[in-house]
């Protein structure tokens, strides 16, 4: 096994990438039973379900970021806003 000790591996980091990783399988699983349809939300775009995850990720990305630089507040803040908007990319993009 490759010595992983380079990185630091916390329970966080692991619930992060194990979370990655169950929305590619979940994605993958709705991709296979029912094919995605292309919808035209707010933004004006056609998006699939694979766009609206990937926006969903980078928006979540932007809010910690901006979290981390501007509030002094529990992170969980942060991660709670980020579920809000990913329900509303998922919704009306």
């Amino acid at each position: 096994m490759p010595d992983l000790a380079w990185m630091a591996w916390t329970p966080q980091t692991g619930l992060f990438f194990v979370t990655l990783l169950c929305l590619l399988l979940l994605m993958t699983a709705l991709a296979i039973w029912r094919p995605e349809i292309e919808r035209i939300g707010v933004l004006g775009i056609p998006t699939t379900r694979g766009d609206r995850l990937f926006l969903s990720l980078l928006g979540a990305a932007f809010i910690h970021l901006a979290w981390l630089g501007l509030a002094s507040g529990e992170l969980w803040w942060a991660s709670l806003l980020s579920l809000a908007y990913a329900a509303a990319v998922f919704r009306f993009v």
